[in-house]
């Protein structure tokens, strides 16, 4: 399986879990009203994002913090209905 399609693996289990929620982390946090999920997924990636931050600084655990801060970033493009297309359109268009 190649990368992007591990990612597109990954965004379209986030898209079921927003559209047939079951008991779970991303489907919990996306059933809350628009705004409250919204709020939630931004603190989570703001939380995320120093948590790379140290891990770059530390060298300790860096991959593992960045796939977390990958993670809520596509969960908060799902959240808010962005196809995983226009993503990958968006990098090749900035590789020409």
């Amino acid at each position: 399986m190649s990368n992007d399609e591990i990612i597109r693996q990954v965004y379209e289990v986030l898209e079921d879990r927003r559209d047939n929620p079951i008991d779970s982390y991303t489907s919990n946090i996306m059933q809350d009203s628009d705004k409250k999920a919204e709020d939630k997924i931004l603190e989570k990636i703001s939380e995320e994002a120093g948590e790379v931050l140290l891990a770059a600084k530390n060298n300790e655990n860096l991959v593992y913090e960045s796939v977390d801060l990958i993670f809520h970033t596509l969960l908060i493009l799902v959240h808010k209905g962005i196809d995983i297309d226009e993503i990958f359109d968006e990098f090749a268009r900035r590789r020409k």
